[in-house]
């Protein structure tokens, strides 16, 4: 009779436990130096505790989680029982020989069976490391460390160990005191951050955690992960802690300090996760720890539990380093070699977590000095909960009797403890006693645990039953419960993102290929045009955009003195349901001034939309004279520009200070027509400091010359430029090649003309005639803004002429010229107005050494002692040149 198979149930019970080694396992101890760090591994504990002791002046000091982030150390212990201790080279405890050898002694004592003796372990170990940067930073898990060169290595006078002989055994925090010598001697610790300064005694910093020592040529200062001082910037995106210190030494009569800065990325922010890798994201440029613009990226190392790996073994172990203009990337698949799987039981589903700890190493310069730095980052990261359902496979083939089935896979930490039957629970040693054949296997990979069972037909838990077969007879069924539990995953796009000083930056990933969305940002679908405003770039598996904080798809939330809180909402929606996949959102404060003052009294200010004031009309908003209102207006912003003699603006003074004040908000009837009971009232302030009692002293040496000039006769055709600078600093100015400038009504205009390719300090550019127009410099209406080298005397608001300084750019302040006006606009009629205008002027050089050359030398008429221009009238002639700006949009 033919026996056949049908489904059933199979019961297993499957608990969460540690692996129990034998009840008298060794011990294994090695270490490694790993650079500028030590590690121990240690294990298998076999189910016992392990308490950490560091050795100092011969006596054992207990590690606490607070000693540890104070001193540089820190202990970690995965569920197989192996123990990893970090300790930091310049750690409190180890013994430093010129910076050049490092001593740290551990005392190791595993307890916790009461029948076993206590095993009692101490290891030392001596670390060379010579290969120090100017400034060397660490990221641990618990504290972050920066240690930097001192100029002076023997005038300085520190601790070299935050522990005095005579209280080895107390608080060692309570211990720093710095002995009183000739040389600096360390005063106060200062602490930045964005809101304040925050000043500290040593003993104060000890006594809240700091670590702080000196070393014969370097400062070491370590802070706990989660101290008060540190505080949270998003560098392209990525959450940082940043710590920055300055450490005051005094003498006698001297003072001097050392900067120390820090910064260490946060887990949740800079690490993305898939059912089956996981991404690191690391700024390529950590802005808070890079002062120079010449920054130069050297090294770039990868590794795992601090130590580093060549590019064989991360190909061995599918890892991928990636490094682009903004970031540096490390992608990891989950379960290879270096991590573990940690099994957990939820709603009686099993599921699993991956937890690895990778690392980063760079090198990078930053100016021709070489002052180089070293940044190490030890991240642990564990993965969201990802599910695992095992499966049930049958093996069983029906001539030989024996059902055979393969349950599994697991992770390591999984035990099986007993299989149910329909009519009985057995243990696995009932099985085996009964003839039920239950087996554990283990295969090379890092959580692939499966179990066998083989059960005889003729077992009594078998259930049988005789059914009839059309065209056979009657056949016997054998039915064991099996259970295979199976299926796919369909992994939705998902979208992180931070912010930096400017900035929200977005990512998003797509998720399984062919799932279809549309992103929103803000209330408005991320189309092509908005894309390529955005910055949009995409490399097949995400795609990211960046959004300025000030743009309009941010709200605003609120309005700072120095800053703006601004929000990003993102919103991924399936296009065929109209359901959101996954709502985001991300706020951060900016540093912005929303008010600008000008040495001449004109103060400009822009009014922001709130998302508290939805119903606010920005248009009539107006300064506390109802009269003034704004100078340009839209849904989002108003600007505003004024005097400080006008538009209600009053003054006060204080000390070496005077301060111009007035106030943006609705008049009293506005308030009445557009107030909503749930909505605040809308005010803002706008103040500008102004030194007073200020006094410049110069000095100047007159020396006859010591040969006569002479030139020498050449050809050539003379070039000239006009560009518009960003302000009346005129160090930064609008590219040419960007898109056209906009301009606020009655905003300045800085404009600059320039002489190309000069070096003589003799020639002198001069300014003929300047005017604006519409279009090209012979087109109507056309307005004078220079006349015959002098500012307009018909113009109400006459050109402002710049003095030209020698600095970095202007090596010859003669070959230059720069005024400045506000921005205006042709009106074609009383509603009309044009939306761009063109600057255009007819310049002539001249030999700045002759008196005779009137063109360099004649002052101009000035009857009001207001007008700021220098030069009188000269004849047209074919030294004259012309030169025009491009357009200037009105905003």
């Amino acid at each position: 009779v033919p026996h056949l198979l049908s489904n059933g149930w199979l019961f297993l019970l499957i608990a969460v436990v540690n692996i129990e080694a034998g009840k008298k396992s060794s011990i294994n101890i090695n270490t490694k130096c790993l650079g500028n760090v030590m590690r121990v591994d240690v294990g298998p504990l076999g189910g016992k505790l392990l308490d950490v002791s560091v050795v100092y002046n011969n006596s054992a000091i207990l590690l606490t989680s607070s000693l540890a982030s104070q001193c540089g150390l820190s202990v970690k212990i995965d569920q197989l029982g192996n123990a990893m201790i970090f300790a930091s080279l310049q750690n409190c405890f180890a013994q430093n020989v010129d910076d050049k050898a490092f001593t740290t002694t551990l005392n190791l004592r595993l307890h916790g069976n009461q029948v076993a003796e206590d095993e009692l372990y101490q290891m030392a170990e001596t670390c060379h490391y010579t290969a120090w940067a100017s400034r060397e930073i660490v990221c641990e898990r618990n504290y972050m460390e920066v240690s930097v060169k001192r100029s002076a290595p023997g005038d300085y006078t520190l601790p070299k160990q935050p522990f005095s002989s005579e209280n080895q055994l107390g608080d060692p925090r309570r211990a720093a005191k710095a002995p009183i010598d000739a040389g600096f001697r360390i005063k106060t610790l200062v602490f930045f951050t964005p809101e304040e300064e925050k000043t500290m005694k040593v003993t104060d910093a000890q006594g809240q955690g700091y670590g702080i020592s000196n070393t014969p040529t370097r400062l070491v200062l370590r802070s706990p992960i989660t101290s008060p001082e540190t505080y949270t910037w998003h560098v392209a995106g990525v959450p940082m802690t940043v710590l920055k210190t300055s450490t005051i030494f005094e003498k006698k009569w001297l003072s001097t300090q050392i900067h120390a800065a820090a910064a260490c990325p946060i887990l949740e922010g800079s690490v993305s996760f898939t059912p089956h890798s996981l991404s690191w994201f690391l700024p390529r440029h950590i802005d808070p720890l890079i002062l120079s613009g010449q920054f130069k990226l050297l090294e770039v190392h990868m590794g795992v539990d601090g130590q580093r790996l060549d590019a064989a073994e991360m190909t061995d172990r599918r890892y991928s380093l990636s490094v682009n203009d903004i970031y540096i990337i490390i992608e990891i698949p989950v379960g290879a070699v270096g991590g573990h799987f940690k099994s957990h039981v939820q709603n009686g589903q099993y599921l699993t977590t991956y937890t690895i700890e990778p690392m980063l190493e760079l090198l990078w310069t930053e100016d021709a000095a070489y002052e180089d730095t070293r940044y190490k980052v030890l991240l642990p990261i564990t993965s969201p909960l990802l599910s695992r359902p095992p499966q049930v496979i049958d093996n069983t083939v029906p001539e030989d009797q024996i059902f055979k089935m393969l349950v599994g896979p697991f992770c390591s930490d999984v035990a099986l403890k007993n299989i149910t039957f329909p009519s009985e629970v057995l243990s696995i040693a009932d099985c085996n006693a009964r003839g039920l054949k239950v087996l554990e296997h283990m295969s090379p990979e890092s959580c692939s645990k499966v179990f066998t069972l083989e059960v005889p037909f003729t077992y009594h838990g078998v259930v049988q039953r005789v059914t009839d077969l059309w065209l056979a007879g009657s056949a016997r069924v054998y039915t064991i419960c099996s259970h295979c539990l199976s299926g796919s995953t369909i992994v939705p796009p998902s979208v992180t993102g931070g912010c930096d000083y400017q900035n929200f930056y977005i990512l998003v990933k797509y998720g399984t290929h062919g799932f279809n969305f549309q992103t929103q940002v803000g209330k408005q679908m991320l189309t092509s045009g908005l894309a390529r405003k955005y910055s949009f770039m995409d490399n097949g598996t995400h795609f990211s955009f960046t959004v300025p904080f000030s743009a309009h798809n941010a709200a605003i939330e609120a309005i700072e003195a120095s800053s703006v809180r601004s929000r990003l909402d993102v919103t991924l929606r399936n296009p065929d349901t109209t359901k959101n996949i996954q709502e985001f959102s991300v706020a951060c404060s900016f540093m912005s001034t929303l008010t600008e003052c000008f040495p001449n009294g004109t103060i400009t200010a822009l009014a922001m939309k709130l998302e508290s004031v939805p119903s606010l009309q920005l248009s009539h908003l107006t300064l506390r004279d109802p009269t003034c209102g704004p100078t340009y207006s839209d849904d989002h912003y108003a600007h505003f520009t004024f005097t400080g003699n006008s538009c209600g603006t009053t003054r006060k003074f204080l000390p070496n200070m005077m301060v111009y004040e007035n106030g943006i908000s609705l008049p009293d009837l506005e308030i009445k027509k557009e107030s909503k009971t749930d909505e605040p009232e809308y005010e803002l302030k706008v103040a500008c400091y102004f030194d007073i009692n200020t006094n410049h002293a110069v000095a100047f040496n007159n020396r006859p010359r010591r040969s006569k000039p002479y030139a020498e006769n050449a050809m050539g055709e003379l070039q000239f430029e006009m560009r518009l600078a960003l302000d009346d600093s005129y160090s930064t100015f609008h590219r040419v090649a960007a898109d056209p400038i906009a301009k606020y009504l009655q905003e300045p205009l800085y404009i600059e003309v320039e002489l190309m390719k000069s070096k003589n300090p003799e020639v002198s550019l001069e300014l003929v005639s300047c005017w604006a127009t519409e279009d090209d410099r012979t087109s109507l209406p056309k307005w004078d803004l220079i006349i015959n080298g002098c500012a307009n005397p018909k113009d109400p608001n006459q050109v402002i002429f710049h003095p030209v300084l020698p600095d970095a750019r202007v090596q010859y302040p003669s070959n230059f010229k720069r005024f400045e006006i506000p921005m205006f606009a042709f009106a074609k009629d009383k509603d009309n107005l044009s939306q761009q205008v063109f600057v255009h002027c007819d310049v002539v050089v001249c030999d700045a050494r002759s008196v005779v050359d009137g063109e360099c030398h004649v002052q101009c008429s000035n009857k009001d002692d207001q007008m700021k221009g220098r030069k009188r009238a000269v004849s047209e002639g074919n030294n004259i040149k012309h030169v025009s700006s491009g357009p200037i949009l009105m905003r």
